[in-house]
């Protein structure tokens, strides 16, 4: 596995989280309290930017119909929601993270 750096620890503060591109894949970095975590950035359901999204804790809800996954391991938590009608979703690819020095590197097995 190759790890790739992608930002620098002071550019990702804690309870934040931002896309970061690996190798044209677009995955969804956060700082949850100083633990780096990796998932996919599109949302299972329909595709959606988990980055527009909301960040509670460890649980990321994307913005499009409120599909919510479990950013420690990519974990589908909740159900999206299109009005009335809720419609299960996968759970994500995750990557692992490591940080050397000041850099936060994604793990990556192409």
């Amino acid at each position: 596995m190759e790890y790739i750096k992608v930002l620098e620890v002071s550019q990702l503060p804690a309870g934040e989280m931002t896309m970061v591109k690996v190798r044209g894949k677009e995955i969804l970095l956060a700082n949850l309290d100083g633990s780096y975590h990796a998932v996919a950035n599109k949302c299972s359901h329909l595709g959606g930017s988990l980055a527009k999204g909301s960040l509670d804790g460890k649980v990321v809800t994307c913005p499009r119909h409120g599909a919510q996954f479990d950013l420690t391991n990519g974990g589908a938590v909740g159900d999206a929601q299109i009005m009335i009608l809720k419609m299960g979703v996968k759970d994500l690819e995750s990557y692992p993270v490591k940080v050397e020095g000041a850099e936060i590197l994604v793990g990556d097995s192409e």
